[in-house]
């Protein structure tokens, strides 16, 4: 640890004798005084969310074109080979994610990412030869391999380059690079059919085109993280780790449990975890739920699905939004007053408990506009979750743990998604056999009555398990005896050994 510390100490010292940015970025590290500049002054941020946009971009672009394939070289079984590539893209994040977040942890992050990002390039320029299933199966095993690294080595990136004060702006604009690209995405893949049947091209050129498209982007984004400037101590950190490095299979061991100890120390990481998660339940239940719950309690048919899933988005960036002005001015608050009426748990807490009331809401009522606007409050609510559960990571996690923290976080949330996808039917089903013995599929009270179809009962569920995440989230953070943002002590002892 004292060769840490005087590492650390010498790499401060050079950088106030090295060039103007390096010397910019080493006062903002060290917390000087001076005029704040704005989140995007940082050319370290800067460069990482351009990579993440324009990879985002691309990697929407790619999921389309993957999907044509899977259904040209699927035969006559097209909806199995989509099926197992999907399955495919799912998987390796859930064996393989904890193990992920020790290599993020224990290896340079700017290097891995580059290396990540030239590895799903090379792979999707594979992709225009394939002509059998497995082999669009090992390719998108491969790509989600490299993923399944990508995203918490970024994550674990982001407090390094960004003041503490921006932490919830960044989060905020690294949800809209990942989901905002969608529609452009989409957009520009149907774009390409256009363009090739102008030139009188074949599908196959439109994904051919895509994906080389798709593989650009990441080449761009590798080229835009290899030049990312680091803080001279981070950098030297890792180059020391890097040095006569062998496989330990039991550090491998120790590191996870040290990371999982931590979670369930730390209130404020355990808090999210368990809200985030128990939450997830439910938004993977509103997936194959919301064609149904359009259908019987709407009457809206598909065009009425399509604009829930809209009305949801433009929900969720308003959420994003509204987090990132509620803490600027929680923030003045603060300097001014030394009290943050506002703060981030407080707010976390708040919106899971809102997103429950609103699912909840949504499921009761028969009325198109009332059930779209409680969905909007739903959208409001999940952005401001995500965007503040990220950045209580990013404030209450060491940067030592950080790879194996977002790793758990990501590997969780994907699973209770799946689970809340895979039970939303047989929930619905169920209720509505329930509902049909218990009440005839109706509730009524003189002139008033309620339709009970079983998709109204499942969606009750949902909100039930959205207050519940509230309440978990809630009782966590009550729990003040925690660590924390220290990590644990044979942690800190890994990053200055290995």
């Amino acid at each position: 640890m004292s060769s840490d510390r005087s590492m650390q100490s010498s790499g401060d010292s050079d950088a106030h004798n090295a060039d103007s940015d390096a010397d910019a970025e080493a006062v903002d590290d060290a917390g000087a005084e001076a005029p704040q500049p704005g989140l995007f002054a940082a050319p370290g941020f800067l460069r990482l969310w351009i990579a993440q946009v324009v990879s985002s971009f691309g990697d929407w672009i790619g999921l389309l074109a993957i999907l044509v394939v899977a259904n040209r070289v699927g035969g006559d079984q097209p909806g199995g080979a989509i099926t197992l590539v999907i399955t495919a893209r799912i998987l390796p994040g859930f064996f393989l994610a904890s193990a992920g977040g020790i290599i993020v942890d224990r290896f340079n992050r700017k290097r891995l990412l580059v290396i990540c990002d030239i590895a799903r390039a090379s792979v999707l320029l594979t992709i225009p030869f394939i002509d059998r299933v497995w082999m669009l199966v090992l390719a998108s095993l491969v790509l989600e391999l490299a993923t399944s690294l990508w995203s918490p080595a970024k994550e674990a990136i982001v407090p390094n380059i960004v003041p503490e004060r921006h932490l919830t702006a960044a989060n905020s604009l690294g949800m809209v690079a990942a989901y905002g690209t969608f529609f452009v995405g989409g957009l520009a893949f149907a774009g390409m059919a256009k363009l090739g049947a102008a030139f009188g091209w074949t599908d196959i050129g439109q994904v051919e085109m895509a994906l080389v498209v798709d593989s650009a982007t990441f080449l761009v984004a590798a080229l835009l993280i290899a030049t990312l400037p680091l803080a001279p101590h981070i950098t030297a950190a890792h180059r020391k780790r890097d040095t006569g490095r062998r496989i330990d299979w039991r550090q491998g061991f120790r590191d996870l449990r040290e990371g999982w100890d931590f979670i369930f120390l730390s209130p404020q990481v355990r808090a999210v975890l368990v809200g985030l998660s128990t939450g997830m339940i439910a938004g993977g239940m509103l997936i194959p739920l919301s064609v149904v719950f359009n259908d019987e309690i709407l009457g809206a048919g598909s065009a009425g699905h399509s604009t829930i899933l809209v009305v949801m988005g433009v929900g969720a960036g308003v959420g994003v939004s509204l987090v990132t002005l509620l803490q600027s001015v929680s923030s003045r608050r603060r300097e001014r007053t030394g009290h943050e009426p506002l703060g981030r748990t407080r707010q976390f807490v708040t919106s899971l408990f809102l997103a429950g009331g609103a699912l909840g809401l949504a499921a009761t009522v028969s009325i198109s506009l009332v059930a779209y606007a409680a969905v909007l409050v739903l959208g409001v609510a999940a952005g401001s979750v995500y965007v503040n559960g990220v950045t209580l990571l990013h404030e209450n996690v060491e940067e030592v743990l950080r790879g194996r923290i977002f790793a758990a976080m990501f590997t969780l949330v994907r699973f209770f998604v799946l689970v809340g996808m895979a039970m939303g039917g047989f929930l619905s089903d169920g209720f509505n056999w329930l509902f049909d013995v218990a009440f005839d599929n109706e509730i009524r009270i003189g002139d008033w009555a309620l339709a009970l179809p079983g998709v109204r009962g499942a969606l009750w569920l949902g909100a039930l398990l959205m207050l519940l995440a509230g309440a978990l989230a809630g009782l966590s953070l009550r729990s003040r005896r925690g660590v924390g943002r220290r990590a644990p002590r044979s942690a800190g002892a890994t990053e200055g050994t290995s």
